[in-house]
């Protein structure tokens, strides 16, 4: 077992949006990339010490991973953390599927670890969980996290870790000021009572929670993310004016106030960024303190916009 303990950062730098094509209006994001945008991406954030990176093999099947590593190349390796993932519906039928695509995806990235490897989806936990413990035993991955899983899940999946001497570290679920199922399941509490750091993906719920884009300015159009959220943009005004509102008496945008939301709730925000500034906007989020009352505040005009962001691929807490 590593001797190491999990550490990260306050907020992780998000790389989804980085398996689009790079052409604008294709892929999931319609984000326009280039090597040298993601390049000074990486330096703005590694320099401002947000310097664990999260991707997975489908981002893009392997888009994601290839244009990271690239990005990363040149710093040292002790410099910045790497976070993927084993997705069981994308494994492959060979004798050693978790190990193969793990293989695949360190080849992609340029390394000969991971610091974080997690099992994407819960399919299966008595199957691919036991497959993660040689390659703990060799060191191509220092520590497990799971994502998408509930609570049986997770607790299912640490017990098999347990009994080789290793446990899991992590979980990664979808949680935002619209989606709070990890916090109502008790998730967040498990894993403070069991020492596992919680990641929270969405937290902007891909834009929506920006204050960004409204009825009159719609998320990009020929988008997966359009189609989820620009038809419920207009539920969610009170919330946004409100956290603009937050905002201004800090200096922050209104994503900023989501972010600082997740970091007062006790998770690890994980932030897609597609440009320079937005790291600017995580260092600003990294000092803002909300309030108890301001967080709750904030939860009941969610609560009353009476949005479901739940993902297709969500399955119950």
């Amino acid at each position: 077992m590593t001797s190491e303990t999990l550490t990260v950062p306050v907020a992780a730098i998000g790389t989804w949006a980085w398996g689009d094509s790079g052409q604008a209006g294709d892929g999931y994001f319609g984000s326009e990339l280039t090597e040298a945008g993601l390049r000074q991406i990486v330096a703005q954030a590694q320099s401002n010490g947000f310097t664990l990176w999260d991707t997975a093999v489908v981002y893009g099947m392997g888009r994601a991973e290839t244009v990271l590593g690239r990005a990363l190349a040149g710093y040292d390796r002790g410099e910045y953390q790497l976070s993927t993932k084993f997705t069981p519906q994308a494994a492959g039928d060979g004798d050693r599927p978790v190990a193969d695509m793990l293989q695949q995806s360190l080849t992609r990235l340029g390394t000969d670890y991971v610091d974080l490897y997690w099992i994407h989806n819960p399919e299966d936990v008595d199957r691919w969980t036991p497959q993660l413990l040689p390659l703990l035993e060799t060191g191509k991955i220092k520590h497990v996290g799971v994502s998408n899983h509930n609570l049986q899940q997770i607790a299912r999946a640490d017990r098999i870790l347990n009994q080789a001497g290793f446990r899991v570290e992590a979980v990664q679920n979808h949680y935002s000021l619209l989606y709070r199922a990890p916090e109502r399941a008790g998730v967040l509490d498990y894993c403070r009572e069991h020492g596992m750091r919680f990641l929270a993906y969405m937290v902007l719920e891909q834009g929506a929670l920006t204050g960004r884009y409204d009825q009159a300015n719609p998320l990009p159009a020929g988008t997966a993310r359009a189609t989820a959220y620009n038809g419920v943009l207009p539920r969610l005004q009170a919330l946004t004016n409100r956290m603009r509102q937050l905002g201004e008496r800090r200096d922050a945008s209104v994503a900023e106030i989501a972010t600082a939301w997740a970091i007062t709730k006790g998770a690890t925000p994980i932030i897609g960024i597609t440009k320079p500034s937005h790291v600017d906007g995580l260092v600003r989020a990294r000092g803002v303190r909300l309030t108890a009352d301001e967080a709750s505040d904030l939860e009941a005009l969610a609560e009353a916009a009476d949005v479901n962001t739940r993902g297709w691929w969500e399955h119950d807490e």
